[in-house]
């Protein structure tokens, strides 16, 4: 097809400038416009096709219908070209219809809608009448219609009627049968109703004196009981002061002899070893006098107070920690979590114990003291699960009960004498430790003696 040249007008403007609809396209003749349109638009190129239609030229003519029809009707009424193609396509498709359209006389066989439709885009002399003519018509054969479909409606409702008012008179009669039956029924179950209501009233009579009589029998019984209960429990009460008592004397001899014991025997040893060491340390003699010793001879110069404190070691060197251990029956307390925390902060907590433990383990079996670490529990929301190592006594705190708090009552617990070393750096408890009679050190002086192992 040969398109216009460039600034020319389309065939048949001056007649669109001419005729110009009044009103919108009645709805029918639209839809055939479309219809139309969609059909023709296959035949032409990409394009030939305003730029707002080309995005659906893959259509099938039936989406193309659906999702292009805003978009056509539009490009059909404001191109003239695009007008123009199409109506050269109609040309093609229906010659006879478009032949009579441009002669002036449609066929009056002819549907009113599709001639309507086609003049709209032929636009021949006088197409603004053929589409009015064919709106009006498309209006009365619509009211035609719905006056048919309103008579069909209504013949229908005054049936549905009819049978409704048989079967509700049918309905009537079939209730108004069970009506007198339930009747009967009811006079029948009214007298027996009114027979068992006097055998109730008799049994009810009965009922009453036997329940008297019953009542008076368990008033008398509940007296006899209560006056029971109230000795065996007073009974039972003496029974169980008397238990209690004497299971309190005996715990009390037991704990009392087996604590007493057991602090005795420890001070004992401490006393004990503490002896021995001090004698090896102050290097005694067996016995006071020697024969040697009456043996005149120049002796060795011995050291002065100032030569003992030059040997003495600083607070932090972890050497003080060791001579602390070697004391007789030495017992080192360690407040977990304040060494972990000053020593390796940054690990989870799991592996904080696990590390420190392990370290402990190793000075317990090198020192042979007494150890052992006190985990702060209050916070846990179940018991936490480890295996102690060889050595090492693992405490957590109850509920309720700080870390430093369950140091103090270790510290405590100990008998006077015995040498206790506690590692923290909280100065609270040192200072309660320290006045208990405990040797408190700082938490990087164990941290520096593990490192050293």
């Amino acid at each position: 097809m040969v398109e216009p040249a460039s600034g020319a007008e389309p065939a048949g403007s001056a007649d669109d400038a001419a005729e110009v609809l009044d009103r919108p396209l009645p709805e029918g003749v639209r839809r055939r416009v479309v219809t139309l349109v969609s059909d023709a638009f296959g035949g032409l190129t990409v394009a030939e096709l305003p730029a707002q239609l080309r995005q659906y030229a893959r259509f099938t003519p039936t989406r193309r219908a659906k999702f292009a029809g805003n978009a056509m009707a539009a490009a059909l009424e404001s191109d003239p070209v695009f007008r123009q193609r199409i109506g050269e396509r109609l040309r093609e498709a229906q010659p006879e219809l478009a032949g009579a359209l441009e002669a002036g006389s449609p066929p009056a066989a002819a549907d009113p809608v599709d001639v309507a439709a086609a003049a709209y885009v032929l636009r021949p002399v006088g197409w603004v009448k053929l589409v009015a003519a064919a709106g009006e018509e498309a209006e009365r054969a619509g009211a035609e219609r719905a006056d048919e479909a309103v008579q069909r409606e209504l013949e229908q409702l005054r049936a549905e009627l009819a049978e409704a008012k048989e079967r509700t008179k049918a309905e009537t009669e079939r209730l108004r049968g069970e009506l007198d039956t339930v009747r009967r029924e009811s006079d029948a179950a009214q007298r027996k109703l009114r027979g068992a209501l006097s055998d109730v009233k008799r049994g009810e009579a009965a009922l009453r004196r036997t329940q008297a009589e019953i009542d008076g029998i368990r008033s008398e019984a509940a007296a006899q009981v209560a006056s029971a209960e109230a000795e065996s429990r007073r009974l039972r009460a003496r029974l169980g002061e008397a238990e209690a008592s004497v299971e309190a004397g005996r715990r009390a001899v037991r704990e009392g002899r087996s604590v007493e014991d057991m602090r005795l025997r420890l001070l004992l040893d401490t006393v004990l070893e503490a002896a021995q060491g001090l004698r090896r340390e102050l290097a005694l003699p067996p016995s006071a006098g020697r024969p040697a010793d009456s043996v005149d001879a120049v002796e060795p110069g011995r050291m002065s107070p100032k030569d003992i404190a030059a040997r003495a070691l600083s607070d932090t060197d972890p050497a003080v920690l060791d001579q602390l251990l070697a004391l007789p029956q030495a017992h080192l307390v360690v407040d977990g979590y304040n060494v972990t925390k000053t020593g390796y902060p940054t690990m989870p907590l799991e592996k904080q114990r696990l590390r420190l433990l392990g370290g402990l383990s190793m000075l317990a079996a090198a020192s042979g003291a007494e150890v052992t670490c006190v985990f702060d529990g209050a916070e846990l929301a179940a018991p936490v699960l480890l295996a102690p190592p060889r050595g090492v006594r693992v405490l957590f705190s109850k509920a309720g009960v700080t870390a430093d708090e369950l140091i103090r009552q270790l510290v405590r617990a100990e008998p006077p004498g015995r040498p206790v070393v506690v590692v923290s750096t909280d100065r609270e408890v040192a200072d309660g430790v320290a006045k208990s009679g405990a040797r408190p050190v700082a938490s990087a002086m164990l941290l520096k003696r593990l490192s050293r192992a």
